[in-house]
């Protein structure tokens, strides 16, 4: 793609996230659009918002199933932003405005507390540097119609992120177990997701190595102080005006996501 095209897509996601009104697939109107256009697309975006005042606290993860990543055709994760404002408290009221398509899932998050600004970051490099886990909830969301998305419309959309809510009850790495913990998510008491550390990349611990050395590789390390979202433990579930969610990691604590029944009123 040209530079001109990048900036086009770019523009297109951000109208569309403005107005509320989905596009159409980016890879229907930009035959040539590739995975390296899409980060581009993603970093044109990534300026903007950085420009506009916005602070930048870290990176997500996604198409960490296997299961996503044979459908979507390709062989490894992809990442997206984390910006300041993107951010919810446990149990704080979320307003469904500025919200598209939202699904939820179930995450484990890492803050670390050292840089991991070497060449090539391994495990023994990621477990030093994170610092606890929090249990977390992705609100994932697609400015693309009906959520028919390829990985370069996932990636070009700062890999469908929306927003994410932290639990408050840090652990070190020490207390739990990260491969076989259980992840149980309720809707107001029905259970509608379940899954173990196992889901992500086998660990999610695999996920942040991929992440720390992708962005190594980049020039933009991960570095002390950032957030990590390392992927889902389990399905994502379509979000309605109203919801409550709660979920429950084993050894790493709870968190709940709680949206508002319309746009300015509290359930």
């Amino acid at each position: 793609m040209t530079p001109l095209q990048i900036e086009d897509a770019a523009a297109a996601l951000r109208t569309a996230q403005q107005t509320g009104e989905c596009i159409a697939p980016l890879r229907h109107r930009y035959p040539e659009l590739d995975i390296d256009s899409a980060y581009a697309i993603q970093q044109s975006n990534t300026h903007y918002r950085l420009a506009e005042g916005r602070r930048l606290v870290g990176r997500k993860v996604g198409l960490t199933s296997l299961a996503v990543q044979r459908q979507l055709g390709v062989d490894q994760p992809d990442f997206g932003m984390l910006f300041d404002d993107m951010g919810r408290g446990d149990s704080e009221p979320i307003q469904m405005k500025g919200l598209m398509q939202p699904k939820i899932e179930a995450e484990i998050a890492f803050v670390l507390g050292r840089d991991l600004s070497m060449t090539l970051p391994g495990a023994i490099d990621v477990l030093r540097s994170i610092d606890y886990a929090l249990p977390a909830l992705e609100i994932v969301g697609s400015r693309i119609a009906k959520w028919d998305i390829g990985i370069t419309d996932t990636i070009a959309d700062n890999a469908s992120s929306s927003a994410f809510v932290l639990g408050s009850t840090p652990r070190k790495l020490a207390e739990f177990d990260l491969r076989l913990c259980g992840m149980r998510m309720d809707r107001r008491g029905q259970t509608v997701s379940v899954g173990t550390g196992a889901a992500c990349l086998g660990n999610p611990l695999n996920a942040v190595i991929w992440l720390a050395r992708k962005m190594a590789s980049l020039g933009m390390p991960l570095l002390a102080g950032d957030l990590v979202l390392s992927g889902a433990l389990g399905a994502m579930v379509p979000v309605e005006p109203g919801d409550v969610f709660d979920t429950e990691i084993n050894g790493l604590g709870c968190v709940r996501a709680v949206f508002e029944h319309d746009i300015g009123e509290h359930p």
